[in-house]
């Protein structure tokens, strides 16, 4: 069970045509990013959209015990009293960060450069997730961490007194590693250098930019280098945070496979480290459409409009793709199974290391429900039925992860038979209005197993 809610089993059954609009909620990237450097700033921020999910309000208690002053104005605006950069207090309690390894080591980053000592804990998920990825780059900058054996949570940072600038090559595609090393290269002196061969999502480079930051990003033959002048006097701002793609993957994905169904999904962001699902689901042979395309916060941004589309074609995802959509492919491999032939996925070997091993939880459950799945340490491929074939029929292992939860929810919406889960209560971590919003569209999703 996950430290927010005891276990909710839930059932997705075969439903009519979907229509209507789906207003998902704020993007839960930007959400967090949003608070942390709120509260590193002097003077207030305001944010209207917070994603109200329970990972962000963890972000938010975090920021009050780091010393902001954090208040939930109602309606999903929010304001945020800085402290300003280095200004962090040393918290007097334990920070839960729940499920999110996103606050956790975004936070981390924060205040490694600060003289204070924090300890940071989670739910079983979060305390079973890697953490030696952020805390061997904060090391550079003189920052100390103790946790358990293979740098798992509980643990606690000791932020470096004297910090000093560094220059990381980022290891393997990670936003989450990358932002970590650019926030705590806020409070050391000079330019702290991250360097990624494989562009991930920019939303801290973006928002580091609007709150007044010196950050200069090119593009060269070593990668991409992202270059950030330290010590800033951060200027808080008014922050609209768009609405997530990664939720909108999932009433996205199900007006594609529920027959007859046409749903409009607006303000979507299209930042292009993200967006790659929903080129790749056009690949395939969606009926996806861009309407009203614009810009907002500095985010492209869109309405989405899905409709059935029966004639889907399995194809080869390109490896350079999966930084944009690492999230996305549990709910991909579930309209892969309602496509035409074989869906391939390659160089996705991070999703091994999510809230859980999402290879693993998604292939046993797909199998589970009649789907052929092959599998391997960085590969997988799904083998689709084509519409109306796939069976289903089984109860799916969640393993504590809200998209592994949402997703087998929307590959019930359009099998043979129900599909359940052991535990939907994750989905609260990023999708709170999952359940009314997908009833809202015609979905039948209830409590308990089929």
């Amino acid at each position: 069970m996950s430290s927010h809610a005891t276990p909710i089993p839930m059932t997705s059954s075969a439903c009519g045509p979907l229509s209507g609009v789906a207003e998902v909620p704020g993007d839960k990237s930007i959400s967090h990013r949003s608070l942390i450097l709120g509260a590193m700033c002097v003077g207030e921020t305001t944010i209207s959209g917070l994603l109200e999910g329970d990972d962000v309000l963890d972000t938010a208690r975090a920021m009050r015990a780091f010393g902001a002053d954090v208040t939930d104005l109602g309606g999903g605006n929010w304001s945020v009293h800085g402290v300003g950069v280095g200004g962090f207090a040393e918290p007097d309690g334990v920070i839960d960060c729940g499920n999110s390894g996103t606050g956790v080591r975004l936070i981390m980053g924060a205040m490694a450069t600060s003289p204070i000592t924090a300890t940071f804990t989670g739910d079983a998920s979060l305390n079973g997730r890697p953490m030696a990825r952020v805390t061997d780059p904060l090391a550079l900058f003189g920052t100390q961490a103790v946790g358990r054996k293979g740098g798992r949570l509980p643990m606690t940072i000791v932020g470096a007194a004297e910090p000093v600038p560094v220059r990381y090559v980022v290891p393997v595609p990670s936003a989450q590693v990358k932002s970590a090393v650019l926030l705590a290269g806020l409070n050391a002196p000079g330019k702290t250098v991250v360097i990624e061969a494989e562009a991930t999502r920019d939303h801290t480079e973006r928002m580091l930019a609007g709150f007044g930051a010196e950050i200069a990003v090119e593009d060269t033959d070593e990668g991409r280098v992202i270059t950030l002048t330290g010590q800033p006097e951060l200027q808080a701002q008014h922050v609209d945070v768009p609405r997530d793609p990664s939720s909108a993957a999932f009433p996205v994905c199900a007006a594609l496979i529920v027959p007859g169904s046409d749903v409009l999904v607006p303000g979507i962001g299209l930042n292009p480290t993200r967006a790659g699902l929903f080129t790749t689901l056009r690949e395939m042979g969606a009926d996806l459409t861009y309407e009203n395309e614009r810009t907002e916060g500095g985010e492209p941004v869109a309405d989405l409009r899905a409709r059935f589309s029966p004639d889907m074609k399995g194809i080869e995802v390109p490896p350079a793709r999966a930084a944009s959509m690492i999230d996305e492919y549990p709910v991909l491999s579930v309209v892969a199974s309602f496509a035409q032939g074989q869906t391939m996925m390659r160089g996705v070997k991070e999703l091994r290391v999510k809230e859980s091993d999402r290879i693993d939880a998604m292939a046993k459950g797909l199998r589970a429900n009649g789907v052929e799945v092959e599998e391997g340490p960085d590969w997988w491929a799904v083998t689709g039925l084509g519409h109306g074939n796939v069976p289903g029929g089984a109860t799916c292992a969640s393993q504590l992860d809200h998209r592994i939860a949402m997703s087998f929810m929307i590959m019930g919406m359009a099998a043979n038979a129900p599909v359940s889960v052991d535990d939907g209560a994750p989905i609260t971590t990023s999708f709170p209005i999952f359940e009314p919003l997908m009833a809202q569209l015609g979905a039948k999703v209830t409590r308990g197993t089929a």
